[in-house]
């Protein structure tokens, strides 16, 4: 996805963002911030040539000790946050695949997710407190340092908004401590489904990792090449599993994987010896997306949810879909929360591609709905979604989303033409002609 933008700050501080807010709105110009870039679904593109507030350059930390605590502006990577905080005994819990780029206002922004996030909760677990500048330049404070903040959680309305209610100035997140034992194994399989079977089954059996990773074979054969992570190129897929906590506990843990993954037919399960080799597996993981250039130019990495118990089925048909389009897809995904994360692999230069990519892509969003899923799991809507909110939201839900929205922007000044597809207040409905209000009708944007 590509826009235009008309100016592009570069905020050293609150007051420089609230002043560049101000002439953006003076001028009549919509504000559109801009972290890292590294989003997927086009939430920072300019459109329309919006001034564009980039925010990498913000980038102070205040350590709160006391409180645990930690004040960060919105440029903070976030993978050297966690750096910063570890000989303290500290990190901070989600863990995106491009936590060494991607920064903490970006992850405000989409509520990223990440594999240690199964048990440690999404970004919005670990947000206290947020400032704010709003659409018309005025600075407010969502939550609070109190363990119970007074009146709505204006603060849980924040995270996730995709810069559409105002842009994060400075941001509290709580300081995680680090488990004093970490045990992370490799096991892999023959056939998908017995992964996928052995994903419900651990945590059936009472166990809650810090993660649970799946990758099929496509993935594995390439990461494998790419990293040498030591990874069974033959699997029908592996998963990667971490438990960490008291060292008693994490050893039980370790032992009931085994057993369960054993149990649904695991070829091997092998427990890395050292950090060394703990890292080495994760690495792999982690780099997976790039590994797939080895392959093809160009991917489109998708992101839904689906329950658990449907992993299977939907990736069968997600399979099935791919190959009906001529195709290649790799699927690694968060296993323990059923995010997926089909990666539709090509190369643009080839005639008609991105039309079947496209379709392809429109196919795996409905199929995940159909089994109770939901659009994403922690990329955002942004752009890419925005076509299909309707087939999730009924015209009431998207109608409180947008009041919401004009409560904090009145104006809709703060990164327009965004998540909400046009005409989500019931009001703007009614306003439409006959004609284009059919075609909603048709696409989908109404049920």
């Amino acid at each position: 996805m590509r826009g235009d933008a008309g100016v592009v700050c570069f905020p050293l501080t609150t007051e420089e963002v609230q002043h560049c807010v101000r002439i953006a709105g003076r001028h009549g110009r919509a504000v559109v911030p801009r972290g890292a870039g590294t989003g997927l679904a086009g939430g920072a593109v300019p459109k329309d040539a919006p001034v564009v507030v980039v925010t990498t350059k913000m980038q102070q930390v205040e350590v709160d000790r006391d409180r645990r605590l930690v004040w960060v502006q919105p440029g903070v990577i976030n993978l050297d946050l966690t750096k910063q905080l570890r000989p303290d005994g500290f990190h901070f819990a989600p863990d995106p695949s491009s936590q060494q780029s991607c920064s903490l206002g970006g992850n405000v922004a989409n509520n990223s997710g990440g594999p240690h996030c199964l048990a440690y909760g999404v970004t919005s677990a670990h947000v206290v407190a947020i400032e704010v500048v709003l659409g018309d330049g005025e600075l407010t404070m969502l939550g609070g340092l109190d363990p119970e903040p007074a009146g709505y959680d204006l603060r849980g309305v924040f995270v996730g908004s995709e810069g559409c209610v105002g842009i994060a100035t400075r941001i509290a997140v709580r300081l995680t401590p680090n488990p004093p034992a970490v045990a992370t194994l490799l096991a892999d399989f023959v056939e998908p489904a017995d992964a996928a079977a052995a994903v419900s089954a651990i945590i059936a059996a009472g166990v809650v990792p810090a993660a649970i990773e799946m990758m099929d074979q496509r993935i594995t054969q390439v990461v494998e090449a790419f990293v040498g992570a030591g990874y069974p190129t033959d699997a029908g897929a592996i998963l990667l599993v971490e438990v960490d906590g008291l060292p008693g506990g994490v050893a039980a843990e370790t032992a009931l994987v085994d057993e369960v993954c054993r149990a649904h037919r695991a070829r091997s399960v092998r427990v890395a010896a050292d950090d060394e080799e703990r890292m080495l597996l994760w690495k792999g993981r982690k780099t997976a997306f790039g590994a797939v250039a080895r392959v093809k130019p160009n991917y489109y990495l998708h992101d839904t949810v689906v329950p658990r118990t449907k992993l299977l089925d939907v990736l069968r048909q997600v399979y099935e879909i791919a190959d009906r389009h001529g195709i290649i897809v790799m699927n690694v995904f968060h296993a323990g929360d059923g995010n997926l994360h089909p990666l539709l692999v090509f190369d643009a230069r080839e005639p008609g591609v991105l039309d079947r990519v496209h379709d392809a892509g429109e196919e795996i969003v409905r199929a995940s709905l159909d089994a109770g899923g939901v659009l994403s799991g922690e990329h955002g809507i942004g752009l890419e979604k925005q076509p299909f909110m309707g087939w999730q939201f009924t015209t009431v839900d998207l109608d409180a989303q947008a009041r919401l929205r004009d409560a904090f922007d009145p104006d809709g000044r703060c990164n327009p033409a965004k998540v909400l597809p046009a005409g989500s207040r019931c009001g703007d409905l009614q306003h439409l002609d006959d004609s284009r209000r059919r075609q909603l009708l048709d696409d989908g944007a109404w049920v």
